[in-house]
């Protein structure tokens, strides 16, 4: 990952995590409060049916959720939550009832093929 694609990705990080605050304050808006979480208040997909973090994210169309003790990652319905920098590629993670569930997709850059520079 370059650097000013690092910075983006940090910039987005951050943004949604300013964001998510005030939405749990304002109730289920997300549809995230009702979710078992791992304590972070995030989405826990290992907490979750593989039906249920897969709905989560259909209806709210991007989610962040927990998938380990120490790890998370931002999932998406579509590409229509990635930038235009950056494509789908489809996620799997393991939840309550299944040890492969796709959930979603994640956003990744896209192939930097033909181009130069670093």
């Amino acid at each position: 990952m370059t650097a000013p694609a690092a910075r983006r990705r940090l910039a987005l990080a951050l943004t949604l995590a300013c964001l998510a605050h005030p939405a749990r304050a304002q109730g289920p808006a997300t549809g995230q409060d009702d979710a078992p979480s791992g304590g972070g208040g995030r989405p826990d997909t290992r907490a979750l049916t593989c039906a249920a973090a897969a709905g989560l994210v259909a209806r709210a169309g991007a989610v962040v959720m927990s998938t380990g003790p120490l790890t998370y990652l931002r999932i998406v319905r579509d590409g229509g939550f990635c930038t235009i920098e950056e494509t789908t590629r489809p996620d799997y993670e393991a939840t309550r009832d299944e040890r492969q569930c796709f959930v979603g997709y994640r956003c990744v850059e896209r192939l930097q093929e033909g181009r130069e520079g670093p």
